[in-house]
């Protein structure tokens, strides 16, 4: 076959992501804390930009006047790449999948004394530390504790084999077992146990309560306990079922994690990006700008492109540069005007919830929001991930208002948030001694008209950290 050269035109339509456009994306994913170490990064970078204490009038004409010093040419290839006219472009291809809660520390503004806001707290493994020097170990046995002690976890137990320690540690196993009896006694009760069972029997035996029966449940009956098979314990152990109730009654005062007291409080704090009000018989929205640093364009600079000194190479940089900020603040006050229309929006699809609270969250999806401000659903997604709204109700995600709906008998929809309130209020209403099954609920909300599957209650009731009827059940 002979080979041949040929000539031939296609027209195709392609996007491509300019660093503008990339920038503006992940302007709008970030979370309130994340956008400010973001801008605070570029204060650094970018000489253009400045902080100000407050948005002047004469400040945003600044802006405006640098837009337009911008080279058009240079302009031209991404001004139709402007977020404002992307309301309807398709995020989602773009967006980054990892991300990462905003943690971020609340503290009173009036107090300026230093001494009381910063605190230590004393962390298990200090705290067995300090017990062990005071034991009364001699030096052998107090290196094979602090050994031991380094390899108890957050929640006081010790996991790796004691064989795996001596081997690795270079001490001899009999040392070992000897000083972990030692170790056990120290404070809190249960520490430095191997595994549920010894933590408990180190606790009867702190409380003076390691009785026969009480550690011969604890031995056999575990299973039996956590299922409340009082029937089968009390069976086993000969005893009847008031006498397994009082033993269970000392099980259930103890902590099956004894260091979780010693545990870095796991709490996350979150600043609002948005309030709302009630003004009257209407809400209001009110941007949160608070901490927000507020930039505008170096008037320095700025004249630099005008002077009369100025080289290709100085004119290319701040050309770039002034770009660079231009196109940041035009982001942001995109993001936070995008974020302003959605919250005015959900006030006005969620004005019940706002009035009367959780039961009276109405259903509503994505597309709801955006065919009411003209944004693609994917926007709207992207703007309510990890953005809370303070309401008269208390703060929220903004993404909690968004439900599927359920069936209701008169041909409503109930949103799903609403049906696991009343869920819960059923739960905490029962009768601790005959709890209700997950059928049972379902028929109780079947006589309010709400129409739901026992897999959806018991998918609810997941959701919502309560245990099985059989796990709630209280003989005393």
């Amino acid at each position: 076959m002979a080979v041949q050269l040929k000539q031939s035109m296609n027209l195709s339509q392609t996007l491509r992501m300019t660093p503008q456009l990339q920038q503006a994306i992940k302007l709008l994913q970030l979370s309130r804390m994340e956008l400010e170490t973001a801008v605070r990064k570029e204060l650094e970078e970018n000489p253009i930009l400045e902080e100000t204490q407050e948005v002047k009038e004469e400040d945003l004409q600044r802006v405006k006047e640098a837009s337009d010093a911008v080279d058009p040419q240079a302009e031209a290839n991404v001004n139709d790449q402007d977020p404002q006219k992307q309301d309807e472009f398709e995020w989602d291809s773009y967006l980054e999948n990892s991300y990462k809660p905003p943690q971020q520390s609340s503290g009173n503004e009036e107090i300026m004394n230093y001494e009381n806001v910063i605190t230590t707290t004393q962390t298990l493994h200090e705290y067995l530390q300090w017990q062990a020097k005071m034991y009364g170990f001699n030096d052998d046995e107090l290196a094979v504790a602090e050994v031991l002690i380094d390899y108890i976890d957050d929640d006081g137990y010790i996991l790796t084999p004691l064989e795996e320690i001596a081997s690795s540690e270079n001490i001899k196993l009999e040392d070992v077992q000897d000083v972990l009896t030692f170790v056990q006694e120290l404070d809190p009760p249960g520490i430095g146990a191997r595994d549920l069972k010894e933590c408990l029997l180190l606790q009867a035996k702190a409380l003076e309560e390691d009785t026969h029966d009480l550690v011969s449940l604890i031995n056999n009956h575990l299973k039996d306990l956590e299922k409340r098979n009082y029937e089968v314990i009390a069976k086993a152990l000969g005893r009847e079922i008031q006498e397994v109730a009082e033993i269970c009654k000392i099980i259930y005062t103890m902590d099956p994690k004894p260091g979780r007291a010693y545990s870095p409080a796991d709490t996350q704090y979150v600043m609002p990006d948005v309030y709302v009000y009630k003004v009257g018989d209407d809400y209001m929205v009110s941007l949160n700008e608070d901490g927000l640093p507020r930039l505008k364009i170096s008037n320095f600079y700025r004249n630099m492109l005008k002077g009369p000194d100025r080289n290709a190479k100085t004119q290319d940089y701040i050309q770039e540069k002034l770009r660079s900020a231009v196109w940041l603040i035009k982001s942001i006050h995109q993001r936070q005007r995008t974020i302003y229309k959605v919250t005015e929006s959900i006030v006005k699809h969620q004005r019940e919830f706002l009035e009367k609270g959780s039961n009276f969250i109405r259903p509503m999806v994505l597309r709801d929001i955006a065919n009411d401000i003209g944004m693609h659903e994917s926007t709207v997604s992207r703007v309510t991930t990890s953005k809370y709204v303070h309401t008269p109700q208390g703060i929220f995600e903004l993404k909690y208002f968004f439900n599927s709906g359920i069936s209701t008998s008169d041909g409503e929809s109930l949103a799903s948030e609403s049906v696991k309130m009343k869920i819960k209020e059923l739960i905490t209403k029962e009768d601790p001694k005959s709890p209700l099954s997950d059928q049972q609920i379902v028929d109780q909300l079947k006589v309010d008209g709400i129409q739901i599957a026992r897999r959806t209650v018991a998918k609810y009731r997941d959701v919502l950290k309560i245990l099985p009827s059989s796990r709630r059940k209280k003989i005393f």
